[in-house]
């Protein structure tokens, strides 16, 4: 899984790269600040990709091949549904989004054109992230990685074909994009089709089941609003450094990039944590439960360190790699001196939200990071700009979310149903 993200992160970071070294900073500040907008849709969207993932591990888990089968079908009925409210809320949401974002002139232009046709082809995403749920949720993280490192290698062709071969640059990399994404759609649809367990779609079969839509809600919808609202929180942050210009605005692009990276280990845990606590809570093996958070814990803290280290001592080669700016790549070094040092703060919000997941708690890690990311973190943004306190302090702002986030989710982990004992867990089944 940790491959599969490794891979699932060049898409936009070649998107970064070929802007970067062969249009401009311009083009540059242009791909990397349309992400808040993005993800408030994808966000969403995963979310319910969460919901049903969890729904999905616990039925194959309970060996439940009747409810595992309507559960898939339901997953990719809803997908359809999701792919055309997303695209249509997408184009409508461009134009507003880069205002409110207060986007400078010179960069206007090109984020309207690279968000108007990746909205165009969102469908793309939204069927490769469900249906590598479904494979994932049932232990099968093989050929969804297989899928994506064709699309992302394919990406990185049209990105050098469309840019350098045709000179279309920002529209290049937005075709490329979509394109890529489409064809991963289509190896996971397909295989889905083939698949003769109790997970293979039946398209005949395809229909939306209540009892599963209504799993599938509980779980996902909470996950779904957080990380909606967190993106959209995102842009209100990305607003802040747009005041700062363009060159701040594509160096904060780049610092996301290699940022996206080093946390790819603590990503890719989490989402594996979730499954394993839903099938062995499903398989009604509370203690191997555990035993596979607190293993986890361990591994995204050593994982997360040891390439935090690595991000803050090799960070300006790492960012010349995006630009070859001087200005793009010291905003970008800033960020990358100040923020790195939380990073070891991410591993427990990211570990703990997904093992209650995992049993059916979504609410309140929902609550949690919807207090620390969204509410917290814009009073904190608020009470910096009153007191005038520049750019240090907006590049606190994200860890700042981090800390409070995972203190609260420390707390409830350690008072949920899976740490109180074997007993108290039969009770609450019972």
């Amino acid at each position: 899984m940790a491959i599969g993200l490794l891979f699932q992160q060049l898409y936009n970071t070649v998107d970064t790269v070929v802007v970067g070294q062969f249009v401009g900073q311009q083009a540059q500040a242009a791909v990397g600040s349309t992400g808040p907008i993005i993800n408030t849709i994808v966000g969403f969207c995963a979310g319910l990709a969460t919901g049903a993932s969890v729904v999905i591990s616990q039925r194959y888990g309970a060996h439940d091949r009747d409810g595992l089968g309507k559960a898939v079908h339901t997953t990719i009925a809803v997908t359809v549904v999701m792919s055309l409210i997303a695209t249509l809320i997408g184009q409508l949401i461009i134009d507003p989004m880069l205002r409110f974002m207060q986007t400078p002139d010179d960069v206007m232009a090109e984020s309207h054109t690279y968000l108007s046709i990746y909205f165009a082809g969102i469908a793309g995403i939204l069927f490769y992230n469900m249906g590598s749920g479904i494979l994932r949720a049932v232990g099968d993280s093989r050929r969804p990685l297989i899928f994506l490192v064709i699309s992302a290698l394919l990406n990185t062709v049209l990105d050098l074909a469309f840019v350098l071969g045709l000179g279309m640059g920002v529209d290049g990399v937005a075709y490329a994009t979509i394109l890529a994404q489409i064809i991963s759609a289509l190896l996971i649809l397909i295989t889905l089709s083939r698949e003769e367990g109790g997970y293979g779609i039946r398209w005949r079969q395809l229909r939306i089941d209540k009892a599963s839509l209504t799993s599938i809600l509980k779980i996902g919808l909470p996950s779904s609003i957080q990380s909606a609202i967190t993106s959209f929180s995102n842009v209100f942050v990305q607003s802040y450094i747009n005041y700062f210009g363009s060159a701040c605005m594509a160096g904060y692009g780049i610092y996301n990039k290699v940022d996206a990276f080093a946390l790819i280990p603590v990503q890719s845990i989490s989402m594996s944590s979730t499954t394993f606590v839903g099938q062995n809570w499903g398989a009604k093996q509370p203690k191997r439960a555990r035993e596979g958070v607190r293993t986890a814990t361990v591994m995204s803290l050593i994982a997360t360190v040891t390439l935090g280290v690595l991000v803050f001592v090799l960070a300006r080669p790492l960012l010349g790699f995006f630009s070859p700016e001087e200005e793009v790549v010291a905003f970008g070094e800033r960020f990358i001196r100040i923020v790195t040092p939380f990073y070891v703060t991410i591993c427990f919000n990211q570990i703990y939200a997904g093992a209650l997941r995992g049993v059916g708690d979504a609410t309140m890690p929902t609550v949690i990071m919807l207090a620390s990311f969204v509410v917290f973190r814009q009073i904190y943004l608020a009470v910096t700009k009153a007191l005038g306190l520049g750019f240090v302090a907006v590049a606190l702002a994200y860890p700042m979310g981090w800390i409070m986030c995972s203190t609260l989710l420390v707390i409830r982990y350690f008072g949920s149903v899976l740490v109180k004992g074997d007993k108290e867990i039969s009770t609450e089944q019972a």
